[in-house]
């Protein structure tokens, strides 16, 4: 099995409207997010999937994202955990490279990190 990881980052703003405590207030991260792409069989030129536009895509996606208040996008609502902006990306991926799709197989997780020690993973199981 082949397994290939796309990293990006972006700054965002975000509060939690149903968690009691410090992360109820306004506050930021700077994320960092890995999407993982796994398969049996290459390409012609002995790839799992061409870096360059995996990459691109992924920059693409996280770019409404990045800089922003969080609790706007609706997808949230109201509450952008890491959790729930992993499952964002990873439908956002797929839906724009559907070559890689969970259909063929090949988008397997997105990993979105609010530190470097907390991260969540929306994957395909």
């Amino acid at each position: 099995m082949y397994t290939i990881r796309i990293t990006a980052d972006f700054a965002a703003a975000h509060f939690l409207t149903h968690y009691h405590g410090k992360c109820e207030n306004i506050h930021g991260h700077n994320y960092h997010v890995q999407v993982w792409f796994k398969g049996e069989t290459l390409d012609k030129g002995g790839m799992l999937a061409d870096f360059g536009a995996v990459k691109q895509c992924l920059t693409q996606v996280i770019a409404p994202l990045d800089h922003s208040n969080l609790n706007d996008v609706q997808d949230f609502a109201g509450d952008p955990s890491a959790e729930r902006i992993a499952r964002y990306i990873f439908d956002r991926v797929q839906a724009t490279l559907p070559n890689f799709a969970v259909e063929s197989g090949l988008l397997s997780a997105v990993d979105v990190f609010e530190t470097p020690t907390n991260m969540a993973r929306f994957e395909n199981v």
